[in-house]
């Protein structure tokens, strides 16, 4: 049997500005409205699901892509030429830092939404 991640929806208060936004971080495109949801596909076939909710809080997800060295200067680079704000770790305490976790690179920024967004170029427990 094989079991892959199709699909997860996110929340946002504006989906079309939200599914943009990290299309552009990321270097991809959203696609057409489908039903409800604005997608973004991520190489491997997954996609983030952007969806307005029913108006009331968003409670904030975390979503981590795992990106080549290329892709993480390239992603890294817009994050900091947009002036966004990062961190090195998922608390949001080393601040303008990136980790070296696992023998990669690491960094976490929010989106519009306060959703906690997270490259890495190597997965955890990766080296040991």
């Amino acid at each position: 049997m094989s079991i892959e991640l199709n699909h997860t929806i996110v929340t946002a208060r504006d989906k079309k500005a939200s599914a943009q936004f990290l299309a552009d971080i990321l270097g991809l495109e959203a696609g057409p409205q489908y039903g409800p949801f604005i997608p973004v596909e991520i190489p491997n076939g997954v996609t983030l699901d952007y969806y307005e909710g029913d108006g009331g809080p968003i409670v904030p997800q975390h979503y981590a892509f795992l990106v080549s060295e290329d892709e993480f200067d390239e992603i890294f680079g817009r994050i900091k030429s947009r002036g966004l704000p990062y961190w090195a770790d998922p608390y949001h305490r080393q601040v303008n830092e990136i980790n070296t976790n696992d023998g990669g690179r690491g960094v976490y920024w929010e989106d519009p939404d306060g959703h906690n967004l997270e490259i890495i170029t190597r997965p955890y427990g990766a080296e040991g």
